[in-house]
């Protein structure tokens, strides 16, 4: 297939959908078949154009797999999201426990790019999906969650998103390696960091100083 003149003039909206053509294709390829059973020219014949046009958008095949791995991303971001619209108001307990479950989902979701992520050969590409979950996760929490919170809260931890970072990271390295620990354990483990009072009742009597933002408004 040639490239067509709209496409090499960078006609942006053309370009973004190939783009995203070859990326969705190179994800749906990993899925099924993993990393590294899968070749530019897999990925080329999957969404039907050629090599050239391949290389037309990205430099090799560790562009488009960074590409992919920024889909991961957002997919967990709004898993997040889903989670944080759905969270029982004032019900601390709930929404950690069920907090714990989404990062489960995120990391675990059975298809093949997620055990290649988790092999040690693509350590590299773990950590940047790590890096990049963590920052996305601490920023959208630290902006939405952690707002909510504060309403009925002190919130007593400081550097907010840092903390974050460090504890999301923290979780996602060690369920890859001890994807055997109990959702009760991670929860506890969230809950002593960020001073989580788990035994708030909105309209209560007691409302006591708690921390931070994974628990709900």
């Amino acid at each position: 297939m040639a490239v067509s003149v709209s496409e090499q003039s960078g006609h942006a909206p053309i370009a973004e959908l190939r783009r995203t053509d070859i990326v969705e294709a190179a994800r749906s390829l990993y899925e099924r078949k993993g990393i590294g059973s899968t070749s530019v020219k897999d990925i080329a014949a999957e969404v039907g154009v050629t090599r050239s046009l391949f290389y037309h958008y990205f430099k090799n095949k560790d562009d488009v797999t960074e590409a992919v791995l920024d889909t991961y991303v957002q997919d967990f971001v709004e898993l997040v999201r889903h989670w944080n619209a759905s969270r029982e108001l004032g019900n601390v307990r709930k929404a950690l426990s069920e907090s714990i479950k989404v990062i489960r989902r995120g990391l675990f979701d059975n298809n093949s790019l997620r055990k290649d992520l988790a092999n040690n050969e693509n350590a590299g590409l773990y950590l940047k999906f790590a890096s990049r979950v963590s920052e996305a996760l601490a920023r959208y929490i630290t902006d939405t969650t952690v707002v909510d919170y504060a309403r009925y809260h002190e919130i007593e931890i400081d550097h907010v998103f840092e903390t974050f970072y460090v504890l999301i990271s923290g979780l996602v390295s060690y369920m890859r390696y001890n994807p055997e620990v109990s959702d009760e354990v991670l929860a506890d483990i969230v809950a002593q960091t960020l001073r989580l009072d788990l035994d708030y009742v909105p309209g209560g009597s007691k409302v006591a100083p708690c921390a931070t933002g994974a628990a709900p408004r």
